[in-house]
Order: C-alpha cells, then sequence, then structure tokens
C-alpha cells in the first residue's frame, strides 16, 4: 500500500471519529487537522464542556519512514484496530505511545 492511500484511510477514519464525537456533545467541536507533506495527522477536541473550556488532542498518528505512528490513542476501541479494518497490515503500524523496548513484544511493528 503506497504512502498516499495511507493518508485517505487516516483521514476518512479521523473524519469518522470526528463526526461520531461531535454527534455525542453539542458543546464540543471535533476538528480534523491534517498535514500531507509532513505526514502529521491529528483529531483535536475543542469547546467547552460545563464550565470548564476543553482543547484536547486525542488521536495523533504520523507516516514516518512509510509506516503508520500511533503517537497517542485515547478512543475505546483503539485507532489501531480501525486501521487494521481498513486493510492496513500489522507490520505498517507502529504504537508509538509505546515504550521502544516493549513494542517488539506487541502484535505491530517495533519502527
Amino acid at each position: 500500500m503506497d504512502k498516499l492511500t495511507y493518508q485517505e484511510i487516516i483521514k476518512r477514519i479521523l473524519k469518522e471519529h470526528a463526526q461520531y464525537r461531535s454527534q455525542s456533545d453539542d458543546s464540543l467541536s471535533s476538528q480534523v487537522v491534517f498535514d500531507d507533506e509532513q505526514g502529521h495527522y491529528l483529531l483535536l477536541d475543542v469547546g467547552w464542556y460545563e464550565k470548564k473550556y476543553w482543547h484536547t488532542n486525542p488521536i495523533h498518528i504520523d507516516i514516518i519512514s512509510r509506516k503508520i505512528w500511533i503517537q497517542y490513542d485515547e478512543t475505546e476501541d483503539g485507532i489501531a484496530t480501525d486501521l487494521l479494518e481498513a486493510g492496513i497490515p500489522r507490520e505498517e503500524i507502529v504504537l508509538g505511545f509505546k515504550h521502544p523496548m516493549v513494542r517488539p513484544c506487541t502484535a505491530f511493528a517495533a519502527a
């Protein structure tokens, strides 16, 4: 699978998450932010919840050396599950939020 396809899949999945998150809470806006040139993809939640202002980043994905690096994932089922269901092989997904010594023990790429 080439890099462009990865970009399209990541953006589609993030848009789906943003739509779901926005439907579940009217006071928060979920925004997809991406930089195809540098390979950075984010989901942001922005807005008010009760009396507190929120600006959080529940999902952060990068494309590094033709692999998908999940840098941060605050989703219930894990964004890796969505990537696998979209046809991305396990060997092309790196759990960047895991310590480098632990990554070889996961079912995903070490780097």
